[in-house]
Formats: C-alpha cells, structure tokens, sequence
C-alpha cells in the first residue's frame, strides 16, 4: 500500500477524513501546524508550519502520495493567506519534488470561480474568477500545480470542493454539495489512477441542481453516492432563515461574492 501524507488533518476536513481513509491507507500520515484533537495511538502525526520550507521536506520524506487539505481554509488577511496557502502551497510541491512523491491530490475551491453567475453550468477549464483573496490562493494552487506536473512530471489532480459535510446546508449548497465518502473517493482516483497528467475536477457529489460539469470526473470512474435533492427539504427550510443577499444569491461563490463588494452592481445582472 502506498505511503499517503495528508496536510490539514485537523481541519474540518481533515478531521473527518481522519475516520474514513485509514482502512484505505493504513499507512497514512497526518501533518498539522496544531495537533488534532483526540488523536490516536494508532496515528502518526507530524508537526509542521506550511510556511517553513525545511520542515514540509521533512513530512515529506519517504511518501507517495500527498492528499493536501493544509492551509488556511476561509477568507482572510492577505499575509495570512499569503503565508498559508501561496508560500505554504509553493513549499508543498517543491518539497514533494525534492523527496520524489508521486502524486498530489490539491484541496482547491468552488471559490476559484466564485464569480460565475449561477445560472451558467461551467466545466473546469474556464477561465478563473475568484471571488476572495482566498479564491485567488485556490487559483495560484491550482497553476502551480499544472507547473509541477508539465515541468517536473508529478501527477496532480486539482478538486475544487464545493461544500463538504453531512448534508448540504441551505439552498446554494444543494448545487455544490459534497458528501465525506464522495471527496474519499476522489481522492482514491487522484492517488491512484493511471491516466492522470493534471486535472481540475469538480469536488461535488450527485446533485440535480449542480452548476459545475463534471463530466471528466466521472470518465476517470467517479461514482458519487451522494445526492443533494435527498435532503431538499432541510436545506430550503434553512435557507428560509437566511436575509436576501442581491450579490451573493446571484453569483455561485455566494457570501464570498458579497464580502466587501465595492463594485458596480448593475454590472451584476449583465454577467455571463
């Protein structure tokens, strides 16, 4: 079995993927700047700031694969993502190239493209649109990645992760949801798959209302079990505590669209 590295393990995701990926990889190795909560005896943990190149080297040390869910995962001040996700992500890829990992499996974001309106259906080769300094992170990750695998011949599989959990939450996340075992499954194709150079696919489980085509994921054997329409009527009745927000509800990224919006809104419903 592969040696697997997965950054982020005490995130949100990470937590979770904590309980679903070791009977996939039993040799798996967690890394964090914190130490997550409850950990195991049964789990190796690494210590490690993104940020200091040396010490990802050293994670990185005899592993296949990478499963990088590490980084700051929200908005925020431009150093903190500056020094997270841009010189983080870089430290990531050229330490995976020095220590000859494989395969990279990259958390990117629907927050890439955050600026399409949500009555287009996009594929994932257009042009991107962030909609936050944290989208535009996800952007960088995403070219640097193309960079190692043309350059140096890693094979990279970008995910922009819609939203991850149970059951999607409000009316919005009926279109981006994505379910635990779904994202394990993408992962499993990034790691393992034999005919991945670089991709970009879309981290979204079966949803009617999805405004993402995922089409090549499904052509590398994508199966995802969730379906977003099962839980149609929790997440409306959430959204039905939700104020109007003009800017968010029109555009996919939703409240990252909307934070700090400066710009012409009549502009807006022009979009295409």
């Amino acid at each position: 079995m592969p040696k697997i590295l997965m950054t982020g393990a005490s995130g949100g995701i990470g937590t979770r993927l904590r309980e679903l990926l070791p009977p996939i990889y039993p040799d798996l190795v967690l890394s964090d700047l914190n130490t997550p909560q409850n950990l195991k005896s049964s789990e190796t943990f690494k210590q490690a700031d993104l940020a200091d190149l040396a010490a990802v080297e050293s994670i990185c040390e005899g592993v296949d694969g990478i499963l990088h869910f590490g980084g700051f995962s929200v908005e925020g001040p431009w150093d903190t993502i500056l020094q997270a996700n841009i010189i983080g992500c870089y430290n990531l890829f050229e330490a995976a190239r020095k220590k000859g990992v494989k395969r990279i499996v990259f958390a990117s974001s629907n927050h890439a493209v955050g600026f399409y309106p949500r009555h287009s259906k996009i594929p994932p080769d257009v042009t991107a649109r962030p909609d936050s300094r944290y989208g535009v992170s996800k952007v960088f990750g995403e070219a640097l990645g193309a960079l190692y695998a043309d350059k140096h011949g890693l094979s990279v599989t970008c995910l922009r992760i819609g939203n991850f959990g149970d059951m999607p939450l409000d009316k919005r996340r009926l279109s981006i949801w994505l379910k635990p075992e779904d994202l394990v499954q993408l992962c499993q194709i990034g790691i393992a798959h034999p005919d991945i150079h670089f991709e970009v696919l879309y981290g979204a489980s079966y949803n009617e209302r999805a405004w993402w085509d995922n089409t090549r994921a499904y052509e590398l054997g994508y199966r995802p079990t969730g379906k977003g329409e099962d839980h149609r009527e929790h997440a409306m009745a959430e959204q039905a505590k939700l104020k109007p927000d003009p800017v968010g509800d029109f555009y996919q990224g939703g409240a990252f669209c909307s934070a700090e919006f400066s710009g012409d809104f009549s502009k807006v419903w022009q979009a295409k």
